[in-house]
């Protein structure tokens, strides 16, 4: 299933971006936030063909309610091309974003995924439910605009499903 919302005003983007931040910083004082090791290395088989590879996990530490989405976000960065040293550079400092998305509403986990291959990153999160998860990347849509290759950040959302089946190889990660 494959969810769109309408555009969203540069305002809304910095209002949702800077609320995720404020309440990622509780998150992180009350320790509502951890990030388990256990997946990391884990390659997952893509729908297109691909396979990616989990470099980091993050999750909140509350309880969820029944139920769920899945949300994969698909994209390219700009400028680095194929230098091995730019994509490991990245794959350390892009944990500064976690304030991006782990404050937003519905927020559960988040494994970030590389193919190495081609250079394509991939978010697989898991949301309370579709709405948030559209609303999310529908923010995080233009965010991304500004570090990515044009036309390379695609999103998908799998309603009523959880990340399990991806990981246990039941079923390949979306393209996103």
């Amino acid at each position: 299933m494959t969810l769109t919302e309408s555009p969203t005003g540069r305002g809304a983007v910095v209002a949702a971006v800077v609320g995720s931040a404020v309440v990622t910083a509780r998150l992180l004082a009350r320790r509502g936030l951890v990030m388990p090791r256990d997946r990391v290395g884990t390659r997952l088989a893509v729908a297109d063909g691909t396979t990616s590879v989990v470099f980091r996990e993050t999750a909140a530490t509350h309880p969820r309610p029944p139920g769920g989405a899945v949300l994969v976000v698909r994209f390219r960065l700009r400028w680095i091309g194929d230098a091995r040293w730019a994509h490991a550079v990245f794959r350390r400092a892009c944990l500064v974003n976690t304030p991006l998305f782990a404050g937003f509403p519905g927020f559960r986990t988040k494994l970030w995924l590389i193919d190495p291959a081609t250079g394509v990153y991939r978010g697989l999160y898991e949301w309370d439910d579709v709405r948030g998860a559209v609303r999310y990347a529908e923010r995080l849509r233009h965010v991304l605009a500004l570090v990515t290759c044009p036309g390379s950040v695609s999103y998908e959302v799998v309603a009523g499903s959880t990340r399990e089946p991806y990981l246990d190889g039941g079923r390949p990660v979306p393209t996103g």
